[in-house]
């Protein structure tokens, strides 16, 4: 089943490798375009800007046909990072109510879900991620002009 034109980005650090290796397979395996970011193989000194901020730019650059998947240990750092780019709404998940998921899309339309691995197995984090990728933003005109005001601040900076 092909998602396509939706590519999905996706990066992570030592403390998401695992984790990413198996979601790599099995957005493929679902039928997602998917473009990994690294880190390529486990290295527990690396430094997560390297990666988050590739699959944070690629998103920035075509936010309407592409996501991103990052992860970290907690995945706040990862999100601060990845929310440094224009167009990039990155919502943290490590674990709790998938509701968070929910309206991260239905109100923020969130393009970047930064997964804490530490806090959730494969299973809670391949439910979460499918949750973000079938819900869709609300479009209601008030989050469109919220969204609008986020962009505007980022070009004040």
């Amino acid at each position: 089943m092909s998602h396509s034109p939706l590519t999905i980005h996706i990066a992570t650090d030592h403390a998401g490798f695992l984790q990413k290796e198996e979601v790599v397979k099995w957005l493929e395996s679902e039928g997602y375009a998917v473009i990994d970011h690294g880190a390529h193989h486990f290295d527990e000194n690396d430094d997560f800007p390297d990666f988050i901020g590739k699959a944070a730019k690629a998103v920035s650059q075509n936010s309407t046909h592409s996501r991103g998947i990052i992860f970290g240990g907690s995945g706040q750092g990862e999100a601060i990072a990845a929310n440094r780019f224009p167009h990039v709404r990155a919502a943290v998940y490590y674990g709790g109510s998938e509701d968070i998921i929910v309206l991260s899309r239905q109100h923020n339309d969130s393009n970047i879900i930064s997964i804490g691995a530490r806090f959730v197995s494969l299973e809670e984090t391949k439910r979460a991620i499918s949750t973000w990728l079938k819900t869709n933003f609300d479009g209601q005109e008030k989050r469109g002009r919220r969204n609008q005001k986020i962009e505007k601040l980022t070009r004040e900076a």
